[in-house]
């Protein structure tokens, strides 16, 4: 066994980011992934095109690559039948559908449980699966709305802006996958599977435990980050450079005097205000107008060389461009090369996970609509003439 989940078989019923992402980690871990779709209309994310002029869909790509694709409508009794034939020889099963939708299809953790004691059944959802908002449909922006993170963002009197990427669903998606990597563990010494649950509201309250408990101690929300965080109360915060931004994320005790010293403000190292993290909102803002002048003087290039130098840690503000070019980013594997199905060398996103004796093995071959179905169906004892009375049906 040279794949950590080598011999553990995933059907992933997801769509878009949530569920899905969850299942493409599980492939490159070495899992079989079957991705199972609505016929003629696939998952939601094959409908997201890059642009009116290219219709490939990155969401699709991104959190489908390295599954095996079958057409099947669950909404059927027939599609439900095979579903559940299927069930006996899988581990793990994704869904991300609004709570109820499964057990509605008779295909709800009891269910399936009757059919395989082991099976792991993982669902995710919007607002979770109990309370008045449980039925409620949503997707990423649901969670980040609901959840506070919007509410984080920027500084007192501009308006309010979601995060530009899906970080909701991809937590989710993280929460989803721990939970089933603990169940799979569980299971190995008791045999028994499990429910997991997970949800973008539960993810985004999570990803901010340490900011809700300092509302809970205080009832003092911590408000807007102001190119900062509201909590840390340092040189912590990123600046506008000659030509760019730069991230300073601190600045130890040892270093203070040099780095005030460079900004041509060394009576700052000797002001009382700004030692540790205790300064008050006010001190920072006046800090931080005093810092950010002198930040405009120097290119961001070289505020990296002169921060690395005197040992304060720092971050260039990058877009995708400027990571894609990163070399780190590509030596520690966070952007690979693959094959796809086409038997081209693309660059891809792998997972950042690394695995000294069971590395990850990320996929670039993305499967088309019902790419597997026939030969997953024969799998299953199915004969060709069966296949094609269930295509004319319109079940697969």
């Amino acid at each position: 066994m040279n794949k950590a989940l080598e011999g553990i078989r995933v059907i992933d019923v997801g769509q878009l980011v949530q569920g899905p992402q969850a299942g493409a980690t599980l492939a490159d871990m070495g899992a079989q992934v079957i991705k199972i779709e609505l016929p003629m209309v696939g998952d939601l994310s094959r409908w997201i095109h890059c642009s009116p002029e290219d219709n490939r869909n990155a969401y699709y790509v991104a959190c489908n690559r390295g599954k095996q694709c079958m057409t099947l409508d669950l909404r059927t009794p027939e599609g439900a039948g095979i579903f559940k034939e299927m069930v006996s020889s899988t581990d793990i099963i994704i869904s991300n559908f609004k709570p109820g939708t499964m057990e509605e299809w008779g295909l709800g953790f009891e269910d399936l449980q009757e059919l395989n004691a082991g099976i792991i059944w993982a669902a995710g959802s919007t607002f979770g699966p109990d309370g008045p908002d449980a039925d409620q449909e949503g997707a990423d922006l649901a969670g980040q709305c609901a959840g506070g993170l919007i509410s984080t963002i920027g500084y007192d009197g501009s308006p309010y802006s979601p995060v530009g990427v899906t970080i909701a669903d991809h937590i989710g998606s993280q929460n989803l996958l721990s939970g089933i990597l603990a169940a799979l563990y569980y299971r190995e010494r008791s045999g028994q599977g499990q429910k997991i649950e997970g949800s973008l509201l539960g993810g985004q309250i999570w990803a901010q435990a340490s900011e809700y408990t300092h509302y809970l101690m205080t009832n003092e929300v911590p408000g807007r980050g102001h190119f900062s965080h509201p909590l840390l109360r340092g040189v912590y915060g990123i600046f506008e450079t000659r030509d760019g931004w730069i991230g300073v994320i601190g600045v130890p005790p040892d270093s203070r005097d040099a780095f005030f010293i460079a900004m041509g403000q060394p009576e700052l190292a000797l002001d009382d205000r700004f030692l540790g993290l205790l300064a008050s909102r006010e001190d920072l803002t006046e800090l931080f107008e005093r810092l950010n002048p002198v930040f405009k003087e120097k290119t961001t290039e070289q505020w990296c060389s002169v921060l690395r130098e005197m040992g304060v840690r720092y971050a260039p503000v990058r877009d995708y461009a400027g990571t894609v070019a990163d070399q780190g980013a590509w030596i520690n594997g966070y952007f690979q090369e693959a094959i796809d199905e086409r038997g081209e060398t693309i660059p891809i996103v792998g997972t950042p996970i690394r695995m000294s004796a069971t590395p990850l093995t990320p996929s670039a071959q993305v499967p088309e609509l019902g790419q597997h179905t026939d030969a997953l169906l024969r799998t299953q004892g199915y004969t060709d003439e069966q296949i094609a009375g269930l295509r004319s049906r319109n079940v697969i």
